[in-house]
């Protein structure tokens, strides 16, 4: 997991990548078999966090489409990115208690989080979401050619998680976004939901 858009590690151009990997002996050995001069990796043991982070990161970036289609500019997008990351944060907490805070800043974190919100197709098609008014079933179909989009599936998969310990208010962010989603929700509330986030309290 990590920011290696395939494109561009496709060109060669350098990136890095982290391997989750509690095995001692089999983690070294997945890096040399992996690594070139331009695809670095980093093996850290916190194997939930690389997975959980590989999927959060989705649900952000869709919040991160929603600011381009609604033309909040940069330092919006940057308020997404950060909060994002601290529900993400909390999110390993409160399922998978052990994870390392370290690993949100290797590649498969907060680097994975920026290259998905700036250039991965969740943000882009998220982005047509809210000025095309299109559903996301359509847009999968013209601009994915009907492969299905992460973010919302995940965003779902996470309401389900956090109604299940009530815990949705205590991740305004991620059920926002999935909210807006599915129609529950008008995109023009997400700002209200950046503004009123419990981080700022």
């Amino acid at each position: 997991m990590g920011a290696n858009l395939a494109g561009e590690v496709a060109a060669e151009n350098f990136c890095e990548t982290t391997i989750g990997c509690r095995d001692t002996k089999q983690g070294p050995l997945l890096r040399d078999i992996i690594q070139t001069d331009y695809f670095r990796v980093v093996v850290v043991d916190d194997e939930d966090t690389v997975e959980i982070c590989g999927a959060l990161k989705n649900i952000v970036a869709c919040g991160a489409g929603f600011v381009d289609g609604l033309g909040l500019g940069d330092n919006t997008k940057a308020a997404v990115i950060r909060l994002g990351l601290m529900e993400m944060i909390k999110f390993v907490d409160v399922f998978y208690p052990g994870g390392k805070l370290s690993t949100f800043f290797e590649s498969c974190g907060v680097a994975d989080l920026i290259t998905t919100c700036y250039g991965g197709r969740n943000r882009k098609v998220s982005e047509a979401f809210i000025k095309t008014g299109k559903s996301i079933k359509e847009l999968e179909d013209e601009m994915l050619n009907g492969q299905k989009l992460q973010g919302p599936f995940t965003a779902e998969e996470v309401n389900y998680m956090l109604k299940t310990k009530g815990m949705e208010d205590k991740f305004p962010l991620f059920t926002a976004i999935h909210k807006i989603c599915i129609g529950q929700k008008p995109a023009t509330e997400f700002i209200d939901c950046i503004k009123h986030h419990p981080e700022h309290m």
